[in-house]
């Protein structure tokens, strides 16, 4: 049955309001120990409980949960919001998001490892060459600059996994040439990702609703127009060969034909 009018346009928010929760829901659910860990960390810290041996002890949890829970809970996100931006919204979410997590759980997996060791390492570099070296107090900039660019690149890695039938090193190489080559259009996705996490911070209960799902429909749609434009641009450039390879034919052609004229007037 199909609604018209205000009630259909009712019909169609709260149809999109139910798609949101609902795969924001499978995705908290899938990283479920990587969030009980990071709300223990933020409960320790808002209330100045724990020392630093339970801080690290927190920090080193997450970092080895976040690469089996968290990344292929991501990967699973992006193939839901994926139909969603190509217009493919009559799905069944439960039934997408599991068959994305099956299909992208390794490489989703082995990139959570790599990504997890360069934050590490990169976290760990900023905070010494940030409170403990002064005189290389650039280097800690570089290197925050390093990792603001490589935290952007997981948007790109993410929807490259989803869209694209690439090697695991075709997939990570790539998304960090296309933040690289089209920074606009990804740093839009981190600024929108940090307006909504901004909003979350202020309604927390929002992060179990939308704010997830809503972070991942931003990144993928700026992916997806990014793809449509090289695309574009593509078809553009082959056209253009085969324009200038049919001009060359037809001038080898008249060449031909001239060279053919020339003969017969030498033997008149």
């Amino acid at each position: 049955m199909e609604f018209k009018g205000a009630m259909g346009g009712l019909y169609r928010i709260t149809e999109w309001i139910s798609r949101i929760a609902f795969s924001n829901i499978l995705w908290a659910l899938c990283s479920v120990p990587f969030l009980f860990m990071a709300v223990m960390k933020i409960i320790m810290v808002a209330s100045n409980q724990g020392g630093p041996n339970e801080q690290i002890t927190l920090n080193w949890a997450m970092g080895i949960l976040a690469p089996f829970t968290v990344f292929p809970a991501t990967a699973a996100l992006f193939t839901v919001v994926r139909k969603w931006v190509m217009g493919n919204t009559d799905l069944s979410t439960f039934r997408t998001f599991f068959q994305g997590y099956k299909e992208n759980y390794l490489k989703s997996m082995l990139g959570g490892v790599i990504y997890t060791l360069l934050f590490v390492v990169m976290y760990v570099d900023v905070t010494v060459y940030m409170t403990q070296m002064a005189n290389f107090r650039i280097v800690g900039i570089l290197m925050l600059v390093l990792m603001i660019i490589l935290f952007v690149s997981m948007f790109n890695f993410f929807s490259i996994i989803v869209h694209y039938q690439m090697t695991f090193k075709e997939v990570v190489t790539n998304s960090i040439l296309l933040t690289i080559a089209r920074p606009i259009r990804v740093f839009s996705s981190l600024l929108g990702a940090g307006l909504l996490a901004y909003i979350g911070l202020r309604y927390p209960a929002l992060y179990f609703i939308c704010i997830p799902t809503l972070i991942a429909m931003l990144a993928f749609f700026n992916f997806y127009a990014t793809y449509n434009k090289l695309q574009l641009q593509v078809e553009k450039k082959r056209l253009q060969e085969e324009q200038a390879a049919e001009e060359a034919a037809l001038q080898k052609e008249d060449g031909l034909e001239d060279d053919t004229d020339e003969q017969d007037m030498k033997r008149i």
